[in-house]
Parts: C-alpha cells; structure tokens; sequence
C-alpha cells in the first residue's frame, strides 16, 4: 500500500495543471484500488457547497457544473462531520442525495474521505462500488492517508491561483473580502497595479560554456550596471526616508562584492558553467541559507537576495524594463506582486503609490520597512487569491488588520472613507501630543524606548521622542561579513552608536546566533534550532568571541556613561554568572587601557533576556546577581505555547494575547517590583494598543518597541487612566482564550476614546 500510495503521489506531483492532476488522481485511483468510481469536490465556501472538479466513473459532463451543499447529501454529511463515511448501499442512507446529472443509479458502496488543512475542510475525495459492501479498513486508510497528502497540495495550488472555482463567469460586480498581514499600518484605496519582474533567476534553464573570460566579463558588467542602477535608486530615496531605512540598499552593495558573491559566481564560472546559471546557483544557495533561518527578519532577506540576482541576471541577458515602463500606471495606484521588494518600492513614482499587497512576505521583510517609513499602507502575505484578479481593480486596504477588499461596492466604499477620515484626525491629534511626555491621565510616567539594529546601518540619528535605545540588535554585522568583525570595526560602529545621543541608556545584547540565525562562515546544522546551540550558550562555549565583543562594547563606551549589556537566551544562572566574569575580565583589561590615557571607564549595567520559560522560575536567584530584566515577549510566547511562529502549520497558534501568555508577564512585573529589579518589555506586544494598556496595568512601566510605533503608543499611555486599566486586566486574567481576550480590549478602546486604533474589519 505504502508504495502504492508514493508512486501515485509521485505521479500526479509532476504534472503542472492541477485539474490534470486531480483528474489523473482520479484514474489511478480506480486502477490501484479496483473500484469502479472515483471523485474530486472542492468545497466553496463563498457559494457553501462542494463543487465535482475531478472524477473517474461519473459523467464527466457534470465536472464543473454539480455542486453539493454544505448540509447536503453524503458528501455534505462528510465535510460536516470531518470524518471518514464507510456505507455497504448508499442509497439506502438518510442523508443520500440523488443527483441525475451524475449518473450513479447503479452505484451503492461508497467510501469518502475529508480533505482538511490546518482544520478547514477543503474537500471530500470518495469512491464508489457497483456492488453492495463495506471497504475494507486498509482501503479506508488508504485513502485517509491520500487525503491528508492532498490537502497541501490543494492548499498549495490555492495559494498560486490555481483552483478556478470563481474565475469562469466573475460578475462585473464581483467583491472579494481577502485577509493578510499587516505590513505598514494605514488605509488605502486604488486601482490594482500589478508589477511584473523582467525574469525569475529560479525559471532560468541551466547551461554550460567554455568561454570563461568572456562569461567572467559578462557577470563583471552586469555587476557594474546594477550597482550603478542601485546607486540611482538609493538616491531617489534620499529625502523620502529615513538615512537608516535607505541603507537596506547596502545589502544589494555588500553582496554584488566582489569578494562576496562575486567569488562564489566567478569560481562556478570557470567550472564550466555560463554567467547565467553560475549567477543563479549561487543566489539560490544564498535565498536557500537565508531561508533557512528561523528568525523572521533574517530570513526574509531571501528576498532582496533573490530580487538582486533577478536584476544581475536581467543586466547579463541585457533585458530592459520597457515593457513595465510602456504600461500606464494608475494615478492612485496600488502596487500588487508576488513579493514586493525594497528595490521595487524604490522604482515605482512615490507620488502615485498609495498602498501595497505583498502575495508573498512579512513584516519584517524591507519592502514592509520601507513602507512604514514612507508611511504606505501596506498588506503582505496575501496567498489566498489569483494575483491576476487584482490587476485594475479598485481595491481597498487595511494596513492595521491586513484586510483587502477587491471591487468593494457602494455602501463599503463609504465606510471605508469614513474610516481614512477618522484615521487622518486621529493622525492629527496623536503627532499634535509627540513632544508631550508619556504619562497617564492619572499621573503613572511610562519610559517608552526603540528596539534597534536591524537595517544595516543602524538607527543613528537622535530621536527626541524615545527615551534610549532599549534593545539594540548586534546580529547584523557579524551575518554580513565573509568573516567575525574585528574588535576595531566592532568598536567603531558602537561607538557612533552610544555618541549619537549620549545622555540616553542604550541597551546591547551579546551576539544572539545560533541555529536559527547561522553565520555564513560558521555554519550550524540542527534539527530543532530554536532548542539548539544559540544565543548564550553558543558565546559562552566561544568565550573568544564573547570577549571581542564586550572589549569592543566596553572601550567604545569609554568617557560615556549610557551602555548597559543584555544576555539572550538565558536558562540557568551559571550562564550569568559566567557572562559576568568574563565581562569583568573585559573590563578590567579595557580599565587598564583607559587609564593610561587619562579616560575613565564606566561598568555598565547588566541584564538578561526573560524569554525561556524556566528564568521564571530563577527571578529570585537572578536578581542578586543583574541589575535589569528585559521580556522578549516575543520567543516567550513562542516557547510557553510550544509554536513555532513561522511554521505555517501552526502559526495561528501563536498568540501574545494568551492567557497563559499574559499570565506569565503578570507573574514577571509582580516578581521584579518585589525583588526591586527594572524591567522592560521589547518584544512586539509593547507596540500594540491592547498590549500597552494590559502591560501597564500589569506594573511595566518600561516598554521598548519598533520606531513606528513609539508615537502611538505614548498618545494611548495619556489618553488611559492605570485604574481602569488594571480593572480590564482583572477581567482578562479570568478569560479562556485569546479571542475573548481582543474582545475585552476592543470595548475597552473604545470606552476610553480610542476606538480609532480597533480596527477590526470592513
């Protein structure tokens, strides 16, 4: 059975048309299993039936045009019970329903099976008998287990557009309610635009020649023009975003190096491949790396790699963009691609791009980055819809929620207009309050800080509505570099960085790399990275590293007093009190150098990271021996609901709102205001509405966020009073599930005057 079940899977795997596939399914079917019948429905949950797309032994003329309902027949009964139905005389049963187009008078035993995927019935695969029985259990199994493999592959072909069920015949006054994830908050209305890449490095066919030079020259000039074509964008940004978001360019910079992969291109070269296939082998080794990667922002670096090879690779094969620029771009247009990039942000005219829909990408991704800058509206992730239905049509997007409403008819473009209204006076009051410090209606002072280092060039620049730099990210020149950075470059970097607002605390963490965020010239295999060797545990079995990277943190701080160092990944206190001798072993050495040039050395405050479950359990013991806690509420989640967040599977799981979630941050502030010990929270949940007021009333007075969000949150923290406050919190803490708990939020905004940040639907 199992090498029935592979060679079929096999089989139909390989043929490029879905509805061939599922047709061929079908056949395969009837002959592996010897039954007389098998069918395909599709369930439409738009028009709430199943529709017959595939069958073998049915009338092929009723594929396409019988649909079953959610509640009825026996395919219905299936799809609602969400389990298989094994019946000796279907026509004897209660729930059998005649269908003539069909033509199954002469069938009675019949076999289904539901096709589901992340708990949502996408079909009902079944077979039929002309003879009255029961299927025996293995056949039953069998097709169970075919229907579990199916249903990613049907989800899959959702994803690319492949499933037709509503393209035929779409009325003129079709509308579509599509949901993704929030990329850059905001509302926006447009035409679809939808931009087309001049070539796909992954579509190129491979091929060979032996003309080194001539390939190696070829790659060389094609690197030049796009480097040159890169220096043109960054510049048309200038003005248009901040210094360190147009540094995103410095990526494509770095890696068309020639000692980057310029190296790795040329060496396949003279292997005897042409400069296309080296460029393209290569690139996809990098996008396959970055993938790799369990960090969200790491891996969505994929695709600028892959963007910057399909511009090298266009630049080689001497493709222009014409054929983009011949095509008349909407006045009020939003930008529609598979996956928008930075680059792709920086070639479309600014004043004509009103909004974004990513199929693919996050909100971690650079175009997401850009276009919080720029302040677009932007949606990403958008997989459930054949991105060709979005070109030129009006379109509606709600950068807050994620929602996108294609072809929105009278009575919802005027809700939403109202709603762009009431967004531009909300905008208005918060920036009127931006030099107004953060304290309640009730007089609480709340110290709002950035998380940063996550663009290449670092935030730099003052920023005169944050009180410091509570998270600051080192990651990133150790994973753009061939090699480690020396403590010199180190030095140099953190230096800029701790003069650019000297009077201000700036918190560092220690190298956080590991499994899920390998090096490129120290590479880590793992199976479970985020359980793996990262973070402190991998510094600490490399104590050189370590101490090149506190030397540098302690004598760029020389002569300043605002640097404190925080400890990722903390499980046990031996790992602090380890990190801690070797820090004063640093600082001892640094001490000494100081001295002898007359400058004084401060030793900085040390911290850990709360995101492993078990420190909750050592607060005590931990507070005799740091001076500050830091929540990453983000991987807490992750680690406490045992979800992977950017496992797809899953995903849905991971809930910051959880109440064991926000029961262990309760459980944190009640603990660290007992043992006298500051905290902050730096992960997402500082940034959100709901998650402010929740964390105030908790007792965090400390909360550290993404730049974009700091004014927001400083104008929610004086607009609520910490009583009632702390009296949605009590009412939270006694809820069962996360939902419930938006609920509660959501009317609490909207008590208090702040119901323009609940934004929760069209």
């Amino acid at each position: 059975m199992l090498t029935m079940l592979k060679r079929i899977v096999q089989e139909v795997n390989q043929i490029p048309v879905f509805d061939d596939a599922l047709s061929c399914l079908a056949n395969r079917l009837i002959e592996a299993l010897k039954v007389d019948s098998c069918s395909i429905y599709l369930a439409d949950y738009d028009q709430q039936h199943f529709m017959l797309v595939a069958t073998e032994g049915l009338a092929k003329a009723a594929v396409g045009q019988v649909s079953v309902g959610f509640s009825e027949g026996l395919v219905g009964l299936i799809g609602q019970r969400e389990e298989p139905l094994n019946i000796s005389d279907a026509q004897r049963h209660p729930r059998f329903k005649h269908y003539p187009e069909v033509q199954e008078d002469n069938y009675h035993a019949f076999l289904g099976a539901p096709i589901i995927h992340q708990r949502k019935v996408l079909g009902v695969l079944t077979l039929q008998q002309k003879q009255k029985r029961r299927f025996s259990e293995d056949e039953e199994a069998f097709l169970v287990t075919l229907a579990m493999q199916l249903a990613v592959e049907i989800a899959n072909a959702k994803a690319r557009g492949s499933i037709n069920l509503l393209q035929e015949n779409i009325p003129k006054d079709w509308q579509k309610s599509l949901k993704g994830v929030p990329g850059s908050s905001g509302l926006a209305s447009g035409v679809g635009y939808l931009q087309d890449m001049m070539v796909r490095i992954h579509s190129h066919v491979p091929k060979r020649n032996d003309n080194q030079q001539e390939q190696i020259q070829n790659y060389r000039q094609a690197v030049k023009q796009t480097q040159a074509d890169m220096a043109v964008l960054s510049e048309r940004m200038q003005g248009e975003v901040p210094e360190d978001v147009r540094a995103i360019f410095q990526l494509y910079y770095h890696l068309l190096d020639a000692n980057s992969l310029g190296r790795d291109v040329e060496k396949e070269i003279k292997s005897g491949w042409d400069a296309p296939t080296s460029l393209k082998m290569v690139v996809e080794n990098y996008v396959r790396q970055f993938q790799a990667m369990n960090d969200p922002y790491m891996r969505e670096r994929a695709v600028d790699v892959e963007d910057m090879g399909n511009r090298v690779l266009a630049n080689i094969l001497g493709i222009t963009t014409d054929k983009n620029e011949k095509r008349e771009i909407p006045e009020q247009a939003i930008l529609i691609a598979e996956e928008v990039t930075a680059v792709m942000l920086a070639e479309f005219p600014s004043e004509q791009l009103k909004g974004i829909v990513s199929m693919r990408g996050s909100n971690n991704s650079h175009a997401a980055i850009m276009a919080r800058a720029m302040g677009v509206p932007a949606v990403m992730g958008l997989s459930n819809v054949p991105i060709a239905l979005l070109h030129d049509k009006e379109i509606l997007l709600d950068g807050y929620t994620g929602d996108v409403i294609v072809s929105p008819n009278g009575t919802i473009r005027r809700e939403f207009d109202q709603l762009v209204l009431e967004e531009q006076l909300l905008s208005e009051r918060i920036h009127a309050e931006d030099t107004l410090p953060a304290i309640t209606t009730d007089n609480c002072e709340i110290r709002l800080f950035t998380n940063a280092g996550l663009s290449l060039e670092t935030e730099k620049n003052d920023n005169p509505y944050s009180d410091g730099v509570g998270l600051f990210r080192t990651e990133i020149p150790f994973m753009m570099r061939e090699r480690f950075p020396t403590e010199h470059e180190q030095v140099e970097l953190y230096r800029s960085l701790l003069e650019a607002e000297p009077n201000k605390p700036f918190t560092m963490r220690t190298l956080d790399v590991g499994g899920d965020k390998p090096l490129p010239y120290f590479p880590i295999s793992e199976e479970n990275p985020f359980l793996g060797w990262r973070g402190i545990r991998l510094t600490l079995d490399h104590p050189e590293i370590l101490l090149v990277q506190i030397r540098a943190m302690l004598r760029a701080s020389i002569g300043l007093q605002n640097l404190s160092i925080m400890l990722p990944m903390i499980t046990s206190v031996s790992e602090v009190s380890e990190a801690k001798r070797l820090i004063r072993q640093a600082f001892y050495e640094v001490e000494e150098e100081a001295q002898e040039q007359g400058e004084v050395l401060h030793m900085p405050k040390i911290g850990v990271m709360l995101e492993v479950p078990a420190v909750l359990y050592q607060l005590p013991q931990l507070s005799k021996i740091v001076d500050f806690f830091s929540v990453g509420s983000n991987d807490l989640t992750q680690y406490l609901l045992a979800v992977d967040r950017n496992n797809a599977r899953v995903a849905d799981l991971y809930d910051s709102y959880h109440p064991a979630v926000l029961s262990a941050l309760h459980t944190i502030a009640k603990h660290s205001d007992l043992l006298q010990v500051p905290v902050t929270v730096c992960g997402e949940l500082a940034g959100e509405p709901g998650g402010v007021v929740l964390l105030l009333a908790m007792g965090y007075r400390k909360l550290s966020m993404n730049n974009h969000n700091l004014l927001k949150v400083k104008w929610i923290v004086r607009n609520i009073h910490r009583g009632s406050a702390e009296q949605l919190l009590a009412k939270v803490l006694t809820l069962n599930n996360p939902q419930d708990v938006r609920e509660e939020i959501n009317l609490y905004l909207e008590s208090v005057g702040l119901g323009g940040l609940v934004r929760a639907g069209i």
